[in-house]
Order: structure tokens, then sequence, then C-alpha cells
């Protein structure tokens, strides 16, 4: 049986149920969960410094009407960290590669922020939509651009997370391939294509973690926005 290079992205199913529910809950399971104990292990110890670390970074930029958003916005950052580090293993599927998956991410969180704005601070809210200083012909046509761009963002998170992993997986799949059809009639440049694979790991590690980061980050610049 012939195999496409996309078969990988599609979702996996056993006996027609799909399987795309356990692979968002099985990261889950891997967070050591708290005791009460006043001395902990070592993965407790390190788990809460880098959820200190993250909550830190996230909620620099927000004033403290914000802060009531630091764990939602935490735990959605520890999650699709945990989804698109386990999607790089072996025979593993990355649910953060469908944009159906991220857009039912994105679209909730960024029409919270949205209405927030408009609850708390409407004028300024919808004054965001028209500079100041606009020459008057120009006001339709830059309500209407400025309004496109508003409603745009929460398809520009789902089509940047799903672009980002989805070219990462192709390009390991691409030179693996190459690297096993060259293994034994050019072992040299096989041993190349093989350092080349290593290295685009290496580099699809920082990429996973990075486009969590970011994801979450603009969630929060644009709940910043509206506060």
């Amino acid at each position: 049986m012939n195999l496409s290079f996309f078969d990988q992205f599609a979702s996996p199913s056993l006996l027609g149920i799909p399987l795309i529910l356990i692979s968002l809950t099985f990261p889950a399971l891997l967070l050591p969960s708290p005791d009460n104990r006043w001395v902990s292990n070592r993965l407790s110890t390190l788990q809460l410094w880098f959820i200190n670390l993250v909550t830190k970074q996230l909620m620099m930029p927000l004033d403290k009407k914000g802060h009531k958003w630091a764990l939602m916005l935490t735990s959605l950052l520890i999650f699709l960290l945990l989804v698109n580090l386990l999607g790089l293993l072996p025979y593993t599927f990355t649910p953060t590669t469908q944009l159906s998956t991220n857009l039912a991410l994105a679209f909730p969180l960024w029409l919270a922020t949205l209405l927030t704005g408009l609850r708390n601070q409407p004028s300024i809210s919808l004054g965001h939509l028209l500079p100041e200083g606009t020459p008057t012909p120009l006001i339709p046509a830059l309500i209407m651009i400025e309004t496109i761009s508003l409603l745009i963002r929460p398809l520009a998170l789902g089509v940047r997370l799903t672009a980002n992993l989805t070219a990462g997986h192709l390009l390991i799949q691409l030179i693996s391939t190459a690297t096993m059809a060259l293994s034994s009639t050019m072992p040299v440049v096989s041993l190349l294509t093989l350092l080349v694979l290593l290295l685009l790991t290496i580099l699809e590690v920082a990429v996973a973690m990075i486009q969590a980061y970011v994801f979450v980050l603009l969630l929060s610049l644009y709940l910043q926005e509206n506060i």
C-alpha cells in the first residue's frame, strides 16, 4: 500500500472512533499530580519552577486586571507545548497540525478578549478601528480594513501554528525517507542526510516550543488591548 506524505496528518481512528480526543488528553497524564508534602521531589520542583517562569513572562505585558487570565493562559501554553513536543515522537499524532483544532482553541479565546473589551471599555475598543487624525475621505475604507484585520486574528493564530508544525513534519519525513533510500546505494550521502535530519529535529523541537509560546503571547497581547 502506497502512503502519501500527508497521511501522517490524518486523524487516527479505531473501529470508526476518532482517537484525537485521546491525543488531546494524554499530555495531562504526564504532569505529576500535586500532593500535601512540604518537600516534593525534583520533578515537581522543576515543574513548579517552569510554571512560575512561564506565568511571569506571560503576565509581564499585562496589568493587574489581566492577571485573572493567568491560569488559563499558562495552562494553554503547557498544553500546546506538550502536544507539540509529543508529536515529534515516532508513531504519534499531533493534534495541533489540524487547522480545525487550532481554530477551536484560538477563536473562543480571541472572542473572549474582544467581548471583554467591548464590555469594560466599548469606546476605546471601537476607537481602535479608527486611528486619530485620519482624513475624512479615508474613514470608511480604513474602518473596513481595520475590521477585517480584527476578524482575521483567530484565523491567523490557527494558520500560523498549523503551517509551522506541518512544514516541519513534512521536512522530517522527506529527509528521513531520503536517508533510508540512500543508505544502500550511497552510504556517505546517507550519513550527511542523517546529520541534516538530526539538526532539523533539534530545530523542530525549538519550533514546537516557540510556536506554543507565540500562540499564547499573541492572545495575551490581544487581551492587553481590551483591558
